[in-house]
């Protein structure tokens, strides 16, 4: 699969596809069913199956740090995107630019000069350019005037409600790990790479991996039975999610204590996926109450692996 940055990278060999536009926040099921659309059309046409991203989200740019909480970072999005056999990703990078330009400007600089598009896969609520001016119907005209068809994507319900990331976001603030992962179709995970942190752990006796998540916010938090998997690595352990009260932290990390495991994971990159809430992040009186706690929560853990009970 092919990655390109921006509008500047398109080249002429870029040009003719299937594509598609989006946000696709956690790849889930309602994702992967306008993949396979896309795909499908892309295989019975001939041509190159495109999927548009935007780094930062849309409302990243506008709201910052209020924005709702990423499922997943721009990395896991890409991996998640090439597992799905997409054959180019194209990021565009939302800025002052991008905002301002207008919806004709759209259709002409991206759809027309930059990708020749010849077949173009939306919701009928997308919305684009300037003030958010353009929509399904005006792509539909521009494609009518231009020779590309523009078709609806296919909404995929579970429950009969409509599978989204803000569904799923819900669902992991509830701890609903199995809702969130039907709407995936695979359970929850973070990745990222382990980073040097306050080494608080070791004083107390269980040491962590810090695992760098690149979000201003994390959709779950508190406590949490996790298994772990990195090159070489496939363990069992114990993850707290949040922002350390006890030590007064000032960003969401993830920490990771593994279990029988003693090795040096600086800078590997590693997948944490979630299998079962143990109970909310708090704030303790000091160090020596939050290691009886984390105590207890690693022998609550360890009988959760053994006996699929907490």
């Amino acid at each position: 699969m092919e990655l390109i940055r921006g509008l500047h990278n398109l080249r002429d060999k870029h040009k003719g596809c299937v594509a598609t536009i989006g946000n696709f926040d956690g790849v889930h099921l309602g994702h992967q069913q306008v993949l396979a659309q896309v795909l499908r059309k892309g295989e019975e046409l001939g041509l190159p199956a495109v999927v548009i991203i935007f780094e930062p989200q849309p409302r990243e740019f506008f709201s910052g740090s209020q924005a709702p909480p990423r499922l997943t970072r721009f990395d896991e999005k890409v991996r998640l995107l090439k597992a799905q056999g997409v054959d180019r990703v194209l990021c565009l990078t939302f800025n002052e630019r991008l905002r301002t330009m207008s919806a004709d400007q759209f259709v002409d600089e991206l759809l027309l000069k930059g990708l020749a598009v010849q077949h173009f896969v939306v919701g009928d609520d997308f919305r684009f350019g300037c003030d958010r001016s353009g929509d399904y119907n005006m792509l539909r005209q521009s494609g009518e005037r231009y020779g590309f068809r523009v078709v609806n994507t296919e909404t995929f319900d579970v429950d009969d409600e409509r599978v989204s990331s803000s569904r799923i976001r819900t669902a992991l603030q509830h701890n609903d790990l199995a809702l969130a992962e039907t709407l995936l179709g695979r359970p929850y995970c973070v990745t990222g790479r382990v980073m040097h942190g306050q080494k608080l752990g070791r004083t107390i006796g269980v040491p962590t991996a810090n695992v760098r998540m690149h979000r201003f916010h994390c959709p779950l938090e508190g406590v949490y039975a996790v298994t772990v998997t990195g090159k070489g690595l496939s363990a069992e352990g114990v993850a707290n999610v949040g922002m350390r009260p006890t030590v007064n932290g000032q960003h969401p990390v993830l920490e990771a204590h593994l279990f029988d495991l003693d090795s040096d994971l600086y800078g590997q990159l590693l997948t944490v996926e979630f299998k079962a809430f143990i109970r909310p992040e708090k704030k303790f009186d000091g160090l020596d109450s939050l290691k009886q706690q984390i105590d207890n929560d690693i022998k609550q853990v360890r009988n959760y692996f053994l006996t699929g009970a907490l």
